[in-house]
């Protein structure tokens, strides 16, 4: 290895990879351009970029992004949301950096009927290993049934951090979409996609947080409006042959909409998934109560730019 032309014999040595000329046996290596990606990470995908245990990863959906990037931080399993990911190592380290208290929405759908005492608790912090969380943002949305959803804002990142709350609560969370992250929303993104974060969005980041060092503008518009999927690995729970990525996110739905997203045979409706299935009424947001199904703004498997109905698969 050389650096500046001089061989380089001592382990550790530190180097300005924007100054510096660095050849390994003969070859200069060149530092990749830097590129900040938001993934609309459905369930069903782990979040990192290998799984020992042969699960989908975000690495087959960011296939077609042509730069090594990996993701900030991490979603659960069947956590959906936004997803950031980067090839710039001080992006990621500054946003995950406790200090920098980078705020998190999420939409969750608890198990119980939360009355105002149990949001305060939440409000407040929760108890966890022996250690409160730090005070968090809650708001009700609306009760469905023993259900309520909530939507919650967070500083911290703690592992499993909501169904953790749920859980010393005893409001078991039953559903979770993280809606945005540094400010960053994927309210524009089908589940499964990706695009790159505007010049404005980078400015806004590097404004609030210091990073990126410099803003980069994103490809080309016809690049970065990428929407073709990459192929996922079905599991077990997949169905018709095709991967169950959760529909519209609830983030992106009117407050009035009381169906679940995602879940269940007939969305729209309290019958359970034995039932059979009968004709009925249908609102104009009728979900996948019978013959067609409501995906959000445009979201959802199928779904085209701009419909908002696609046909269900018949059962």
């Amino acid at each position: 290895m050389r650096v500046n032309g001089r061989i380089v014999t001592e382990l550790g040595t530190r180097v300005d990879p924007r100054t510096s000329r660095i050849e390994v046996d003969g070859q200069r290596i060149v530092r990749e351009a830097p590129v900040y990606i938001l993934l609309h990470k459905p369930r069903g995908v782990v979040s990192t970029m290998k799984d020992p245990e042969g699960r989908p990863t975000v690495r087959e959906l960011l296939a077609d992004v042509g730069a090594r990037v990996y993701p900030v931080g991490r979603l659960d399993f069947n956590t959906s949301g936004v997803l950031l990911a980067t090839n710039d190592g001080d992006f990621a380290d500054a946003l995950l950096h406790p200090k920098m208290t980078v705020p998190k929405t999420y939409v969750v759908k608890v198990r119980g009927v939360m009355k105002p005492e149990d949001l305060d608790r939440w409000r407040r912090g929760v108890e966890l290993d022996g250690e409160k969380t730090l005070p968090a943002k809650a708001k009700l949305l609306r009760h469905e049934g023993d259900k309520t959803w909530i939507e919650l804002t967070i500083t911290e990142g703690r592992n499993q951090q909501v169904r953790r709350m749920g859980e010393a609560t005893d409001f078991p969370v039953m559903r979770l979409a993280r809606t945005s992250f540094a400010g960053i929303s994927s309210a524009e993104l089908v589940p499964g996609h990706w695009r790159y974060l505007t010049a404005d969005e980078l400015t806004a980041l590097k404004s609030e947080y210091g990073v990126p060092k410099r803003v980069v503008h994103p490809p080309a518009q016809e690049a970065r409006e990428k929407t073709r999927r990459p192929p996922v690995r079905r599991s077990n729970d997949d169905r018709d042959g095709q991967p169950r990525y959760g529909g519209g996110s609830p983030g992106r739905r009117g407050l009035d909409v009381r169906a679940d997203w995602g879940g269940g045979v007939r969305r729209g409706s309290t019958a359970g998934r034995d039932e059979p299935q009968t004709a009925s009424p249908r609102s104009e947001l009728s979900g996948r109560g019978w013959r067609t199904r409501t995906t959000g703004t445009g979201g959802g498997i199928g779904a085209g730019p701009g419909s908002h109905r696609v046909p269900a698969r018949r059962r």
